[in-house]
């Protein structure tokens, strides 16, 4: 029998999964802020987290009361400016990320914004309720929404501790802020040093703290940008065995004509012990070849085997700077599939039947594709 328009609606609005509630946090929280802002006691371990406890201290320090109105600092159109003007390549870097970041965030009332490294507003993005005052006054470029002035947040917050952060609501400091969630990550320049916050915020929102990852992924993107923007002549991505160069989370460095760094994101500096600055770093110094090799090695197009001076080894893909093709562009399926058999058959020591055994192909297919280099 032909089952009924509204009982086919229920059933399939009956076995639509839902996600399972957050534990509510507002007596834990409560309890902290009587702890540490009430009793002026470290509070109860696990109540809040520690980063949110010494910011929440910071403030307290400062001579702060949470009970303090808070007037968010008017901007005047020559602050406006002159924050826009000195951030323009951050801006830039940044603004396809937080248009990629609003889409993601599209249905949860939480939009972007960009901050520089005095935690100044030069950027938002996103759906942001221009008739909330609140939104407006935490959304204008030149706006000073550090710690110093607007007590806890996830930008002051991320800014300090260096590290992705989330608190909701009654975590930050002043009870004029305690309608927002935010979520937020810092960003690093070619130089390794600070260079701005990226935060997500949504007012009167249900806690998302899943959000803390899209900032710090968002972000990762954004030091990416950052990195390729500074002007080089070569441009290598960097991977460890196993993980063929082409997303995010790839090294990125910068060479000049004479090989020289230019430029390198937190994962290049990571892989490669690079301090945040200091005196220029030659390619010589960190690769087991010579540079012209890398040069030489962007007008094959496919990743390459590259020794450190450690022993350790790592995969590279180089771009030259004349070169057409987007850094940034993932690579040719053909050209992944090669670069696989010839790690594993490197890997296997030449050993082309372990190799296809690992790779779970034939013999045939790695003879075929290896008389195809």
């Amino acid at each position: 029998m032909k089952q009924p328009h509204n009982a086919r609606a229920a059933t399939k609005t009956m076995l639509q999964p839902s996600p399972p509630p957050l534990p509510d946090r507002t007596e834990p929280i409560r309890r902290a802020r009587q702890q540490v802002l009430g009793e002026r006691v470290p509070a109860v371990q696990g109540l809040v987290a520690p980063w949110i406890e010494r910011s929440w201290q910071r403030c307290l320090a400062a001579g702060h009361r949470p009970e303090q109105a808070l007037g968010f600092d008017a901007v005047s159109p020559a602050q406006a400016r002159a924050a826009a003007d000195s951030n323009r390549r951050l801006v830039a870097a940044a603004r396809p990320v937080l248009e990629r970041v609003a889409q993601a965030l599209a249905h949860t009332r939480y939009f972007a914004i960009l901050a520089n490294a005095q935690g100044v507003v030069v950027d938002a993005h996103g759906a942001i309720d221009r008739s909330d005052r609140r939104a407006l006054l935490i959304t204008r470029t030149g706006a000073d929404l550090s710690e110093q002035r607007v007590g806890t947040t996830a930008i002051g917050a991320a800014l300090f501790e260096q590290q992705p952060v989330w608190l909701h609501r009654a975590e930050h400091f002043f009870a004029d802020t305690g309608a927002y969630s935010c979520a937020g990550a810092p960003l690093r320049g070619a130089d390794g040093q600070l260079a701005g916050m990226l935060d997500l915020t949504g007012i009167d929102v249900a806690e998302r703290p899943e959000l803390q990852h899209l900032a710090a992924q968002a972000a990762r993107s954004i030091d990416n940008a950052l990195a390729l923007a500074v002007p080089h002549a070569l441009a290598l991505r960097l991977s460890w065995p196993g993980a063929l160069p082409g997303g995010d989370s790839d090294g990125l460095l910068g060479l000049d004509a004479d090989g020289l760094v230019v430029a390198a994101n937190p994962a290049a500096r990571a892989m490669l012990a690079l301090a945040p600055h200091g005196a220029a770093m030659h390619a010589d110094a960190l690769f087991a070849m010579p540079h012209a090799n890398l040069f030489d090695a962007a007008r094959l197009g496919r990743p390459f085997d590259v020794p450190l001076w450690s022993g350790l080894r790592i995969w590279a893909q180089a771009h030259a700077a004349d070169q057409r093709a987007d850094c940034a562009a993932p690579l040719p399926l053909r050209t992944v599939e090669d670069a696989l058999i010839r790690q594993a058959v490197d890997a296997a020591r030449g050993n082309v039947a372990l190799a296809a055994r690992r790779l779970g192909i034939s013999r045939a297919t790695v003879y075929r594709k290896l008389g195809q280099r």
